[in-house]
């Protein structure tokens, strides 16, 4: 009960992103294109929230998937959808700054 509050505060096992990309983990970022051309992580591929549906089929279900955007709400968002369609291993990265942080 306790642990379960913590993951709902955010206060749960930290997420190593490090170790995750390392077991092949992809980063999507779901900023606008414009958004991605100005700054980004590099690896990470730019599908931009609102055309994320449409590449579901191009999305492999057996690999972790990190997700970014400015803030880590447009994320939050994408991780739900994934969820939603059988995606299991799936974190939100949050901001792509802080993330990159995170991964240096």
């Amino acid at each position: 009960m306790i642990q379960t509050l913590k993951n709902l505060l955010g206060m749960g096992p930290k997420t190593d992103y490090k170790e995750l990309v390392a077991k092949g983990a992809i980063i999507i970022d779901v900023r606008s294109k414009g958004e991605y051309q100005g700054g980004h992580i590099k690896g990470s591929v730019n599908i931009p929230l609102n055309n994320l549906q449409g590449h579901l089929t191009k999305l492999k279900k057996d690999k972790p998937i990190i997700t970014c955007c400015a803030s880590g709400m447009r994320s939050a968002s994408a991780k739900s959808l994934l969820k939603s369609h059988g995606f299991d291993e799936v974190y939100n990265g949050g901001g792509w700054m802080s993330l990159n942080n995170k991964l240096n």
